[in-house]
């Protein structure tokens, strides 16, 4: 398995404001798609956890620090490292470049939760040693 995860994505007009300049709303909802890829990696697609098994990973935290601006027609690097897995929780880290130079970055945990109960869950066995096998230490340790 690759660790960290990496992929790329487009900056695209509608993600800009008026000047060109990324909008920052746009980048969660860019970074909802790197997650739903992610988890596409790992053998989970959301569309089978869903609407099949009725499980979902809703944000629960999320920060983020904006470096650098982004523009329009930029293609944005991502990387995704698991820093922590919990029992119903996984955190999350996401490195954002272009062509080398850091844009953003943000630390996300999200939950295993029931999506009929509305309540966390364990996460599934097979979630969970996916999840371990991506996990990456932090440097110097």
């Amino acid at each position: 398995m690759q660790v960290p995860f990496k992929t790329k994505r487009m900056l695209n007009f509608g993600d800009c404001d008026i000047s060109g300049t990324a909008y920052f709303p746009s980048y969660l909802n860019i970074l909802n798609g790197v997650n739903e890829e992610f988890w596409l990696h790992l053998g989970f697609p959301w569309h089978k956890i869903i609407w099949e098994d009725r499980w979902g990973t809703p944000t629960v935290h999320i920060s983020s620090d904006f470096s650098s601006p982004s523009f329009f027609g930029e293609e944005l690097e991502f990387e995704v490292t698991v820093l922590k897995v919990g029992r119903s929780s996984v955190t999350i880290r996401h490195e954002i470049s272009c062509e080398g130079q850091q844009r953003w970055s943000s630390t996300q945990v999200l939950a295993a939760s029931d999506l009929d109960k509305h309540c966390s869950i364990p996460w599934p066995d097979e979630v969970r040693t996916a999840l371990l096998a991506c996990v990456q230490e932090p440097a110097g340790e």
